[in-house]
Parts: structure tokens; sequence; C-alpha cells
């Protein structure tokens, strides 16, 4: 059963603020209607400015953001995709074949979405002292509102390089804000993330889908490795708990990650909730105080719906297996992906060549029809029920095996080969994993490029399509980890970075004429 969602509180709350004369009298003009609602008259209580926390929840499930853009924008700037086919969209082509300009919709949609996410954020932020009745829930509300915001800034930084940085509701039309420095940028993060982690709570039995303690210094942690800050990095991801009712750990099972009924399990940090609303009628949810939201990574990747990314012939073949010498084969393979063969339905259906429209891959030398299988919810429903309607399964965004993936790459950066080799010993030991430790006969690990190598490896096989690897590269370009550039049409001196939005150049007068390079 789904725990507590968090829904969109009308806009009326968080747009334009209007003010109301009623009358010609001295008096009237410091009269409040309460009929009315604007910042001014709104944001007094606890209760009102945690409202304004669930809008900014609500945008960032949207289609703009988690429900279907951000997770395409991620995927096509990664290797681990393949278009599926001519299905996908010409905008979704041209990111995977960097052939993109400033008026791509998918990159349009994700810049418009955070830059939503921060505004509802500074509302939060900006009126929070007016609230007194509840402090503690107030504190609580404004770190809720710096992760967010933060998260949103990091997406916007690590894809567009700087910025404008907007800390404060605008008070008027004509307040712009020019690109900010990166560094700039990334120090606000910081301080975001360090503010929000030292008021934020742990775990919480009810109140499920918010951001807590963990889950800042988690963020924080992705941060400051971006920015090459690794002993930074490393003390943030140690501040997360791993024992007691706020400790973390891997599930025994791989695939409790990416299904309905094991959400919010022990290895689950942060996550964002959606609600299966039964229909395929496209009603995932928008601008509504009650309406809940669906996600449609459903539809777009499933075996028997679109299919519109599948796996790339690259991330495939990083699996270890007995058919090229491995000692095993790797089961997050087959935990990862459906192949022609498989059964799905709880086992009383099997996937055919016929039932994946578009593109083969060729695996170990030998061409067959693949999809991915994380988030998928053909495992429980037949194609008829499950290929064309959105769903409910919430998308995990930080899990902790990406803390220890993360901790080993640290270690790697502060000189500890042998700490980091522990780290990666510990995913490949998960229950129903369970691949020999390193060093193997494919991957020595005795000096630092040996660790770096298996590093690259585990991470690709243990997150695969959760939209980790888009900032692993931007990150591990430039420390020259590959030895050969890993994304396919990519330019130099350009694709580092997207294009900032044709119509922030066009609205925006202290950003127009300062395009990122290429562009």
């Amino acid at each position: 059963m789904k725990h507590r969602k968090i829904y969109l509180l009308s806009t009326i709350i968080l747009l334009t603020i209007t003010v109301i004369v009623l009358s010609c009298k001295k008096t009237a003009l410091n009269t409040s209607d309460p009929n009315n609602l604007t910042t001014g008259n709104y944001y007094k209580t606890a209760a009102q400015l945690k409202a304004g926390v669930n809008a900014i929840y609500a945008v960032m499930h949207q289609n703009n953001l988690v429900s279907r853009e951000w997770y395409y924008l991620h995927d096509t700037r990664s290797d681990e995709v393949f278009p599926g086919g001519g299905q996908l969209e010409i905008p979704r082509r041209q990111l995977y074949e960097n052939t993109d300009d400033p008026t791509n919709s998918v990159m349009n949609s994700v810049w418009n979405g955070w830059y939503t996410v921060i505004f509802r954020a500074n509302v939060v932020t900006d009126n929070a002292p007016n609230v007194t009745d509840n402090v503690a829930d107030k504190n609580e509300s404004v770190g809720e509102a710096k992760f967010l915001r933060a998260w949103a800034y990091f997406d916007l930084v690590s894809m567009w390089g700087g910025v404008p940085l907007v800390t404060t509701v605008p008070k008027s039309p004509n307040d712009y804000k020019p690109r900010a420095s990166v560094s700039e940028v990334y120090a606000q993060i910081v301080q975001d993330l360090k503010d929000a982690a030292a008021v934020l709570p742990g775990k919480s039995a009810t109140d499920k889908g918010r951001a807590t303690a963990s889950a800042a210094n988690a963020m924080l942690g992705r941060v400051l490795m971006q920015q090459g800050d690794y002993a930074g990095a490393k003390a943030a991801f140690l501040k997360i708990p791993t024992s007691g009712a706020d400790g973390y750990s891997l599930t025994a099972r791989y695939l409790d990650n990416f299904e309905l009924a094991t959400e919010f399990n022990s290895e689950s940090i942060f996550e964002v909730v959606f609600v299966d609303k039964g229909d395929n009628n496209y009603n995932w949810g928008g601008e509504s105080a009650t309406e809940p939201q669906s996600t449609v990574r459903n539809q777009e990747y499933c075996p028997v719906a679109w299919r519109n990314l599948i796996p790339s012939n690259k991330y495939l073949n990083e699996f270890e297996n007995t058919a090229t010498g491995a000692a095993k084969t790797d089961p997050r393979f087959s935990y990862s992906v459906y192949q022609s063969g498989d059964t799905y339905n709880n086992g009383q259906s099997v996937l055919t060549d016929g039932d994946q429209n578009g593109n083969s891959s060729v695996v170990n030398g030998v061409t067959k029809k693949i999809s991915w299988r994380k988030f998928m919810i053909i495992y429980q429903e037949s194609s008829a029920t499950a290929g064309f309607h959105p769903a409910g399964n919430n998308q995990r965004i930080i899990r902790y095996s990406e803390i220890l993936l993360n901790l080993a790459e640290c270690n790697i950066e502060l000189g500890d080969i042998p700490g980091a080799v522990t780290y990666l010993n510990m995913v490949r030991a998960r229950q129903d994993v369970a691949m020999p430790p390193y060093p193997t006969a494919q991957f020595p690990v005795t000096t630092k490029s040996d660790v770096i190598k298996a590093l690259m490896h585990e991470k690709m096989v243990e997150l695969g399509d959760e939209e980790v690897r888009n900032i692993d590269i931007l990150r591990w370009r430039k420390k020259g980890y590959f030895t050969t550039e890993p994304i396919a049409n990519f330019h130099a001196n350009r694709d580092e970075l997207l294009p900032i939005p044709q119509a922030e150049l066009d609205n925006n007068p202290l950003v127009n004429g300062h395009q990122n390079p290429g562009y």
C-alpha cells in the first residue's frame, strides 16, 4: 500500500501576488480578504508553509521532470541506452545523437521544471520568517525546500554550466538574473544541502517520500564529488547511518529496488512517489490540489509498449558471464533487462520478438530483442493491462548501493585502494547477486587504474538506467578515466554542456548573448 502522497497545492497560493483595494477609505486599505489568498496573507502557520513545500514536490513529480522528461534527458546523454526504433520522437533522438539545439523541447521542459521547483522553494524560504507557531516544523519545511532547490540547481549546473542563480522570489517582472559562475552555483548548492542536513529528520514510518537528513548528505556527497572534493564527499556519505531505525543497508533481493511492493525498503534513501491511477488515458496528473500523479516511464520503456529506449549493446556486454570466461554470469543482467523467452505476468506469459517493437540488440555476438526491466510493471501484469497505462512505481533517486560505490571512488582518489575494493565487494556480495569478490581474472585490482576500471564496471551493471551515468560521465571525462570517449557523435568543447534554452535567451536580457560554446 502506498504511504502518504505529496500533492500540488493550488497555484493560487504561489503565483502572482494580487493586491485588492476594497474601498477608498483609509481603514479599508489594511483589510485582508480571507477569500483572496496571497503570499502576503497566507504563510502565517507551519501547516501553511508545509503546504507550500508540498507544491514543490508536486512540480518535481510532473511530466516536465521525474514523471517523464527528466529521465529522458539523463538517459539520452548517457551510453546505457539506444533508440528502440523509429518511434523515438525527434527531440529525444536529437539529444541521443547530439544534434539538439536551443529549441529542443525535452531540454526546455526540464529547464522550466527545475526553475519552477526553484521558484516554489524560494516562496517557502522567503516566507518562513513569518511563521512562529511551530519552529521545529518550520525548520523542517525550510530544509525540504533547500534540499529540492539544491537538487534542481545541481541538475542545472551539471548539464548547462553557469545558470541564473535565483534564491528569492522576484519582486518585479524586470528582476532578471544573469548567468552566475559555476563556482557560485555550486557554493549555493553546498550551503543549501548543509542547511538541509542540519534540520531534516531521519526515516519516518509514515511520512514517506519526503527529504531526510540522509538524502541531503547523499546529495551533498554527489555534489562534492562533482567538484573534485573527495574528502568532503566521503565525510558526507559516512554521515548516512547503517544501523538502528534510521539505518540503511542493501536489500537481499536486487529487484526490490524496482518493484511496487518493495518501495521504501532498507536501501532506498530518496524516492519520488507515484500513484497508479488505473487508466490509459494519459491522465498523469497536473495542476490540481488533490489529483495524484503517475509516471509515464512504464509506457516509454516497456517491452510491450512504446519501447522508445532500449539497453545499449555497450551496457548489455558489460556484464560478466561464463560465455566470455567469467567465473559466474552476473544475475543483475536478468534482473535489469527482459529478453525474448523470459516470462512475465507472474510467470503466465512469455516474451517474444514479436512483442517487442523496434530494434534488436547484439550480446556476445548473438542478435536478440532485449528491453528494460527496471521499473516496468509487466512482471506482475499482462501486456494488455500493463503496457499502455501510466504506472505508480516510485522512481528511486538515491539508493544505498550508490553510496557504497561513491565511497569506493572517494577512496580511490584519496589513495586508499584496499578500502575502495572493500566497498566494491560489498555491492557484489548482495545475497541474490553474490558475484565473486575482486580481484577476478577480468578485473585485477592492483593499481589505481585497475580499480578505476572495476569501479566503472560495477557502477554500470549495478545502477544502469537509474539516471546516474550521465553525471558520472561528465565527472570521469574531466578526470581522464576513459580511454576512449563513451558517447557516440560527441563534439568536444560543445557537447559537455547543453545549450541555454532559446526562450531564456529571448526573455532574459542578461542571459541573451551568453550562450554555451558551439550553439
